[in-house]
């Protein structure tokens, strides 16, 4: 007898899709595991680019909010709000077995919807929201504010039946916070290795217009302090004033005032920007880099554009953080947290030896495809639904098919 597909309504509080590392997950997990007798069904905000053949519903539209980029917004309450009853809506006719809930604010939301539908809900956390939004600068450290959202974010760890974190190093911080350890476990991101794979690099350089006669440097993410862009701009601006002869090809948006930025720094004619990335595009784009770099500032939030430089083959830059060391293992060069310096040293030393940017491409590109592969966290994700609906979580709706 075959298996009745297990029906998974994702709850996604964010433009999806926008070419970024969150949207990468979500939309990854959901092609994953779809194949593995998962059938699901998307709900995100009114903006975004569809994915063809993807199972998306929308919000209805709100046409003075239209923020593409990561970050909190005070706008995200009321729409989060008409992501509750949208979900309602669709689950009427969809009757999903279980909930699966990205970031804190999607598992806010299937907090209240698990109650209504009486099904399991499963947490996608990927860092801390605390840390997050203090980190990008929206709140105070030791504010009032600060401490409420420390009690929100324990509150929805609580509410959760389980959770799948993007990192090993998030499981230590939610069981720090309270959370029973047999809750939980890690997922990391992963890559498609057919995709992102090392290609010809002539053609798209000839494209963007880079040098020929110098290491590539390449950042292909979003554009913020908190992703490390203006220490990346820093680090540059060191390089020439050593007298190093390399090119930084730095990908992503908003570009905001980088072009600026790196105007004042002095490095305007060693540095171009392409803007925006279509996320199909990726693989031809980090073609063009002989080194890739992450310099992004945060200890608990996974780092998924380092799936895709390891199995484009780049030796990769980035700061010492148990994340990144989870990821990359062996196969980096590591500069200290946080520091230009170091970081500017880090990519001066990988640009002055070509061996070893072989066998750290090389090594990376193996890492990739050996351990970080997309479809084994398709299969290993299918595992979790059917083991939380097995723990004895009742499923709604009266529906009694073979799952």
């Amino acid at each position: 007898m075959t298996e009745a597909p297990l029906r998974v309504l994702v709850l996604a509080p964010t433009p999806f899709f926008a070419d970024r590392g969150c949207h990468v997950r979500i939309l990854e997990e959901a092609r994953a595991v779809i194949p593995c007798g998962v059938e699901l069904r998307l709900v995100t905000y009114h903006i975004g680019r569809d994915v063809p053949d993807f199972p998306i519903d929308r919000i209805p539209g709100v046409p003075w909010y239209g923020k593409l980029e990561a970050g909190p917004s005070w706008h995200k309450p009321y729409l989060d709000i008409l992501l509750l009853f949208k979900a309602l809506q669709v689950a009427r006719t969809f009757k999903p077995h279980l909930i699966h809930a990205h970031i804190h604010e999607g598992a806010f939301i299937g907090a209240f919807l698990k109650m209504v539908l009486r099904v399991p809900l499963l947490f996608d956390c990927q860092g801390s929201l605390t840390a997050e939004i203090t980190d990008h600068g929206f709140v105070r450290p030791g504010s009032l504010l600060q401490r409420f959202f420390a009690l929100l974010e324990r509150w929805i760890n609580r509410s959760s039946d389980f959770i799948i974190a993007s990192a090993g190093p998030t499981v230590e911080l939610l069981v720090a916070a309270g959370v029973p350890r047999k809750r939980i476990r890690p997922l990391m991101d992963g890559v498609d290795t057919d995709k992102f794979a090392p290609h010809q690099k002539d053609a798209i350089r000839a494209r963007l217009g880079l040098p020929g006669d110098r290491p590539i440097v390449s950042y292909l993410g979003l554009m913020n302090s908190y992703q490390g862009v203006d220490l990346l701009l820093e680090a540059a601006a060191l390089l020439k004033g050593q007298g190093a002869k390399l090119h930084f090809l730095i990908m992503g948006f908003p570009e905001g005032g980088y072009r600026d930025k790196a105007g004042e720094l002095g490095v305007s004619d060693m540095v171009t920007f392409t803007g925006r990335i279509p996320y199909a595009e990726a693989p031809l784009y980090l073609s063009a880099g002989d080194i890739a770099v992450s310099p992004k500032i945060s200890l608990t939030e996974a780092n998924g554009k380092l799936f895709n430089y390891i199995a484009c083959g780049l030796p990769t830059v980035v700061f010492d953080t148990p994340v990144n060391r989870e990821i990359l293992g062996d196969a980096a060069l590591y500069a200290k947290f946080g520091d230009a310096n170091e970081l500017a040293g880090a990519i001066g030393r990988l640009a002055g030896d070509r061996e070893l940017r072989e066998a750290l491409g090389q090594m990376g590109r193996e890492r990739a495809v050996s351990e970080h592969s997309w479809k084994a966290r398709g299969r290993e994700l299918a595992g979790i639904y059917r083991e939380l609906l097995r723990t004895g979580q009742t499923v709604g709706h009266g529906d009694t098919e073979k799952i």
